[in-house]
């Protein structure tokens, strides 16, 4: 029994050993600063400017439904492409252009929020998907939703 345990030590400390080949260099930053795999934005890209990305509605009563609508324009070199808005809550909705905005052009995005069954401060974020660099845009709609006895 003795001998085993021996021999595992062994072995052991041999793969330890073996692992272990004497260089300790580090990895490069230019790995990770290589430009072609670095997302930038090019000369003919899409860029989407909103007039503002946040809108809060104030004090509003449970139940009430309120929209509010977003103001982009195209100040890029290409034509922008809204894929989808991503919504944090099934109590909003949202109405975006299906088709290419040409550079230069602008387009609405409007949120409908329905706050029956809420209460209280309300902040729903919303993820424009487009084909600009970066991918993402969040909008954000607030709203202090008060009940009937709150008034």
């Amino acid at each position: 029994m003795k001998t085993i345990k021996l021999l595992i030590l062994v072995a052991l400390s041999v793969v330890m050993a073996s692992c272990h080949n004497g260089n300790d260099k580090k990895l490069s930053g230019d790995l990770v600063t290589n430009p072609k795999s670095a997302q930038s934005p090019s000369d003919k890209a899409p860029v989407i400017k909103f007039d503002k990305t946040e809108f809060d509605f104030g004090k509003i009563l449970q139940g009430e439904v309120v929209s509010y609508t977003f103001h982009f324009t195209n100040t890029g070199n290409a034509p922008l492409l809204i894929t989808n808005v991503d919504k944090s809550c099934g109590c909003t909705a949202s109405e975006y252009p299906r088709t290419p905005i040409e550079p230069g052009g602008s387009g609405d995005i409007k949120i409908t929020y329905d706050s029956k069954g809420h209460h209280g401060f309300q902040s729903k974020a919303l993820v424009v998907i487009s084909n600009t660099i970066p991918s993402q845009t969040t909008l954000r709609i607030k709203a202090e939703v008060r009940t009937p006895n709150q008034l």
